[in-house]
């Protein structure tokens, strides 16, 4: 049977593979075009999320629309999802265990959705990816990486939207970091092109 993102929501929808689905009010498997060029992965939902089983909906999510407006796109043009699909209680870091049971349903999501370019929205997305690294140090950068099951993948750490609300220094950096993205694509094309 062929895999899609639509069974992949289905399943998200009934999971209980860790204790988050006890306090869920809705599942947040994400949402976007399936041929997304670019796919963005937060870290998982927040309270406005929970409630209406989207992702990035709330304030951090009204900034990401601005972001994407910034580069030309609009929500449906992209894919949004999370590391975990369920609200951590009080919005607290999702537990290892919680990210672990998760995994399998995002690597397939990268798989299906083959993006050319995957922005990792904050430290805890960007450190499933590219662990170890510091993502003051980091963001705005391309890597690339090979990684199991879903192939040589380009990553681009930035820092979450929500850490530009709290701390207006961030702001000008996630801007500067987004306006970067359509040349990251272009030099994508570029590389694609020649190893062709």
């Amino acid at each position: 049977m062929t895999d899609s993102l639509e069974k992949i929501a289905q399943e998200v929808g009934i999971c209980k593979k860790c204790p988050l689905f006890r306090e869920r009010t809705n599942t947040v498997p994400g949402e976007g075009n399936p041929r997304a060029e670019i796919l963005f992965i937060g870290e998982g939902p927040g309270k406005n999320e929970d409630e209406q089983g989207r992702p990035f909906v709330g304030q951090a999510g009204k900034f990401l629309d601005e972001l994407i407006r910034l580069i030309g796109k609009k929500r449906e043009d992209i894919f949004i999802a999370n590391v975990v699909k369920c609200r951590p209680p009080g919005n607290r870091d999702p537990y290892p265990e919680e990210v672990k049971a998760c995994w399998p349903y995002l690597k397939r999501q990268v798989k299906l959705i083959n993006p050319k370019l995957i922005v990792t929205l904050g430290r805890h997305s960007m450190d499933r990816f590219l662990p170890g690294m510091k993502i003051s140090q980091i963001h705005g950068q391309p890597k690339r990486r090979e990684m199991e099951k879903m192939g040589k993948l380009i990553f681009y750490p930035i820092y979450h939207p929500a850490a530009a609300l709290y701390n207006p220094n961030l702001r000008d950096v996630l801007i500067n970091d987004f306006k970067r993205i359509p040349a990251v694509l272009r030099e994508i094309d570029k590389i694609n092109h020649s190893e062709k």
